[in-house]
């Protein structure tokens, strides 16, 4: 049973439980059956449905077992409650990979992207371990610490919250060596009072869970760093500063568009550096040393790093780009910002567009932006500043609160508006032609993905 992550009798003390049938061993962890491999611990959670009534299938998929809170079939370990024995399973695997060095991310823009990041400059220093996809909430984290493997060398985990005191436990659970506050900006203020400064002070409780003498990784350019940095050096940590002051450890001088990517220039310990990265947005210039510090905390150093940044390809939805070819002839470039969106990450990505050439015309796709509360018409009407900065040639809009930015928008900027992103693609999709750049911008919930994939349908490719 060596080369298994967890042994049924591992399970049962780590959680106190009850075993119950024969005893198994796992080689994953999983939560959901669509996605179960043979070997699987399958975790019966309480969601919009209560997993204990997918067992079965999961076990008729290859699930090794359960963790379960009551009586059900095939060999489980039962537990109290399934959240908690989860949990208890994640600070036991932290427990047993002693040797590891830990990371936590988190940050009002990009934090994903920037994770993923890391994470790819870890696995070429050794092994190493990463949080998969978003999974950076109650369930996410604890989740992502019991499938780290014993032998683990380096691990970086994401932490999101949309609350006051969603970060605390997780970071505590985590117990990270280093932690990285990427940026705090305008994201689910419907749920703080006193607006940014809440969601500065919730992003600081990742200082909660450091470990004595760690670094906090910080932006310098962040209107809120100082309330951060206190808040670091209150917990006892050493502070590495990246942006564009000459202050910082990390310092940016310039981030190039080239094709293909950017070329950033930066002072780092004081010795000048340029790479080439495989992301277009100017906002990873800052996210390039932002990663480039955490993997140096990590054990990482400068070069591997800067090999592992060149490496790294655009996420799905978070800037992944293609040529799309026309039935008619030609192609266009799409750029699929469509995964998520709010006020900062949209006025980056607009930013970035207006830097690039273009041989035809640049088109905006944009559905709204959400959780922002009262103040949400407002702040999309704000974003017409920066399409008008870019020099944006078309817009087009869907959902009640673009049509806020609609409606600020001149008659020439104006592509097309619907009340819904599904009513929006096909009028993007009729309007687009050879040479033009296209970006889709949006919250996952508003459906931006929709107007991507109805643009990504027009290659010749797929039509065959």
């Amino acid at each position: 049973m060596t080369g298994s992550l967890w042994t049924s009798a591992e399970i049962a003390k780590a959680t106190g439980g009850q075993a119950v049938g024969a005893d198994f061993e796992v080689m994953g962890l999983s939560i959901d059956t669509r996605s179960i491999d043979n070997g699987d611990l399958f975790i019966a959670l309480a969601g919009v449905r209560d997993g204990h009534e997918f067992i079965e299938q999961a076990l008729a998929k290859g699930a090794a077992g359960s963790l379960a809170s009551r009586a059900v079939a095939g060999s489980a370990l039962l537990v109290p409650d399934v959240l908690v024995g989860l949990e208890q399973m994640g600070i036991a695997a932290r427990n047993r990979a002693s040797a590891a060095l830990r990371g936590a991310i988190t940050g009002s823009v990009g934090k994903t992207s920037l994770t993923q990041a890391v994470s790819k400059g870890l696995a070429m220093a050794g092994r190493s371990h990463a949080s998969i996809k978003s999974y950076n909430n109650h369930i996410g984290v604890p989740l992502t610490l019991a499938r780290m493997p014993r032998d683990t060398e380096r691990a970086v985990f994401e932490i999101g919250m949309n609350h006051a005191g969603e970060i605390d436990p997780l970071t505590r659970m985590v117990r990270p060596h280093a932690v990285c506050v990427s940026t705090v900006g305008p994201v689910h203020i419907e749920n703080f009072p006193d607006g940014e400064a809440g969601v500065a002070r919730a992003k600081a409780e990742i200082f909660a869970g450091l470990e004595p003498g760690g670094t906090a990784v910080l932006n310098a350019d962040d209107r809120w760093f100082d309330l951060l940095a206190a808040e670091a050096q209150a917990a006892g940590a050493k502070i590495v500063r990246f942006g564009t002051n000459v202050a910082c450890e990390a310092r940016l001088t310039d981030i190039q568009p080239v094709a293909g990517g950017a070329l950033v220039h930066a002072v780092i310990h004081g010795k000048s550096v340029s790479f080439p990265i495989l992301q277009s947005g100017a906002h990873w210039g800052h996210n390039s040393l932002a990663a480039l510090m955490m993997m140096q905390a990590l054990g990482v150093d400068l070069d591997m790093g800067i090999a592992a940044l060149g490496a790294f390809e655009p996420l799905d939805g978070r800037g992944a780009e293609r040529e799309v070819g026309l039935v008619k002839g030609g192609s266009f470039t799409l750029i699929d910002e469509s995964y998520n969106a709010n006020p900062l990450s949209m006025k980056a990505v607009l930013r970035s567009l207006g830097e690039r050439k273009a041989v035809g015309r640049k088109i905006v796709a944009l559905t709204d932006m959400l959780e922002l509360g009262e103040v949400g018409p407002r702040l999309h009407a704000e974003i017409a500043g920066a399409v008008a900065a870019a020099g944006i040639d078309q817009v087009y809009c869907s959902g009640p609160l673009m049509k806020s930015l609609w409606d600020t928008l001149p008659p020439t900027q104006r592509g097309g508006y619907a009340m819904t992103a599904v009513e929006l693609a096909p009028e993007v999709a009729s309007a687009v032609e050879a040479g033009d750049v296209v970006m889709v911008k949006g919250s996952n919930g508003s459906k931006a993905s929709v107007i991507a994939a109805a643009l990504a349908a027009l290659d010749r490719g797929e039509r065959g």
